[in-house]
């Protein structure tokens, strides 16, 4: 049975870390929602934390003996996903060689965690609608009715609102998930929390290696709290881990990260802040187009960044998946494929 926590309690969650405003508000949200089986709808970027948070609204809930199941929507095609999801019988389709049972009738009597929601496919968003609202679905291939009681935490590194408009996402699907919206901050917008959560991977790294803990000295603290930490906390944890299989001595210097973490090099267009093709058109302007005018055929080299920007982010979002990303970009694989070639885009993944 979970233990009673005080509801308004701000304290770190086991396994974050972090104090700032923005996360104490996490923290009590996260609590008090634990309490009840309400569908909650986590939002943020990538490597913000958001399977953290949603482990600890099982953790902390009625339901923390039962089961906590985790399905990356955006790792499997819609076939796949709905197998994966909701079961089949044998014989549903080629390979279903016997019965199987689904992630939401293996959530029974817990909770469910539907990862990068957004990449669900129009078809089985209408599938996802009716287990929130009655209960129930069958597996794939079989007429048999299958109730199921378990919570549903869902999140996504994309705006539904955005994706509704475009017409990718369901808009009544979209209020049964954000019944509690809780927000995770990027990392760069609690830059105050940097200290201590680089801290915290270099005990762990240094444990892990057998090597002494470094002391995090004051160039690299400024250098870690004025970069823009487009990957979030899982980037940071990266360059600790590189920091300490590279240290000599016992400290860790600014020297020990990547130049471009210290300012010294510029990042791959499009990769600051913001981030996306926007932000590659804010670059263009900044870099200046004169300077590609200069070099020729500016309008060719200006769409080219582009373009490769473009199949960069979709070949991530669909896990390297040619066929899934041709088909989200309304393009033909082959096509695609030329594409992946030309820009030296092979193996791009997350």
């Amino acid at each position: 049975m979970a233990q009673a926590v005080p509801q308004n309690n701000t304290t770190p969650l086991r396994g974050m870390i972090g104090s700032c405003a923005a996360m104490q508000e996490v923290y009590r949200l996260t609590r008090r929602v634990a309490q009840a089986s309400t569908t909650v709808l986590l939002t943020g970027e990538t490597g913000t934390g958001k399977e953290l948070i949603a482990r600890a609204i099982h953790e902390l809930s009625p339901r923390s003996s039962g089961p906590f199941i985790r399905v990356n929507c955006g790792a499997l095609s819609e076939s796949l996903l709905e197998s994966e999801l909701f079961g089949h019988v044998k014989g549903a389709f080629t390979n279903a060689f016997e019965n199987r049972t689904g992630r939401f009738e293996a959530a029974h009597g817990g909770t469910i965690f539907l990862d990068e929601i957004n990449s669900v496919s129009f078809k089985l968003q209408v599938k996802l609608l009716r287990v929130l609202q009655e209960h129930e679905f069958e597996r794939v291939g079989d007429t048999k009715t299958i109730r199921v009681d378990c919570r549903i935490v869902a999140a996504t590194n994309r705006d539904l609102q955005d994706e509704i408009e475009s017409g990718r996402f369901r808009e009544d699907l979209y209020y049964r998930l954000n019944v509690v919206p809780i927000y995770l901050p990027p990392l760069r917008d609690r830059s105050e929390d940097v200290p201590a959560l680089v801290e915290s991977f270099l005990v762990q790294y240094a444990r892990e290696t057998n090597r002494p803990v470094p002391k995090l000295m004051p160039d690299a603290i400024a250098s870690l709290k004025s970069y823009s930490w487009p990957g979030n906390v899982r980037e940071l944890q990266n360059y600790a881990e590189r920091a300490i299989v590279l240290m000599e001595g016992d400290e860790f210097r600014a020297d020990l990260l990547p130049p471009h973490v210290r300012g010294l090099a510029p990042m791959r267009i499009g990769r600051q802040k913001a981030g996306g093709i926007e932000k590659v058109a804010e670059e263009l302007v900044t870099l200046g187009v004169s300077q590609y005018a200069a070099e020729g055929k500016p309008y060719e080299r200006v769409m080219s960044i582009v373009e490769r920007e473009l199949l960069v982010q979709m070949l991530r979002q669909c896990q390297g998946v040619q066929i899934k990303a041709a088909e989200r970009l309304g393009i033909n694989r082959n096509t695609l494929h030329k594409k992946v070639e030309e820009y030296g885009l092979e193996g791009e993944r997350p």
